[in-house]
């Protein structure tokens, strides 16, 4: 009898080993910030060059302060791995025209808070954007917005698509 209920308690033991090692993971992916970690400049530009994306500003600078330049200072490390992937899976060249610089609206899932990047708005991106993502409706501002599965929202502004990656 003694066996059997060690053999039992051994059973379940393993049980729930085996479930916290299946649900550990889903736990830790969830538990953490889908922002991820905050990165410098050099961090971000480096990740975003080894994948291939270029990036631009008009005053040709990467300056935070300044309106004109376009930075990754305090970018997300999600936001940034979430460019790299729409990249690849779209197979579109991506241009960065916009990113933690100031000048952008305010709010929690803002530029200034690392969670969106703008690309330009070329054939190949608009074409995948609205092939693969669902159309949600219009934002506040009229600019119309597609929701990808991953749950983040790529808003078709006047000259550039607004990406907030959450």
């Amino acid at each position: 009898m003694m066996s059997t209920r060690l053999s039992a308690r051994s059973g379940l033991a393993a049980a729930a080993v085996t479930a916290i090692a299946v649900v550990a993971p889903l736990l830790t992916a969830d538990a953490a910030s889908a922002s991820g970690t905050k990165l410098t400049q050099a961090q971000a530009a480096g990740r975003l060059r080894a994948a291939g994306i270029s990036w631009s500003s008009s005053g040709h600078c990467s300056d935070r302060n300044n309106r004109r330049c376009t930075s990754f200072s305090q970018i997300n490390s999600g936001t940034v791995s979430g460019i790299i992937t729409f990249k690849r899976a779209s197979h579109c060249a991506v241009t960065i025209t916009g990113g933690t610089e100031t000048g952008h609206a305010s709010g929690r899932y803002s530029h200034w808070n690392g969670y969106k990047v703008d690309i330009a708005p070329t054939g190949c991106v608009t074409t995948y954007i609205k092939r693969e993502f669902r159309y949600i409706g219009k934002r506040g501002d009229g600019a119309p917005m597609y929701r990808s599965s991953a749950g983040n929202i790529y808003a078709r502004e006047s000259s550039h698509w607004d990406i907030t990656y959450l």
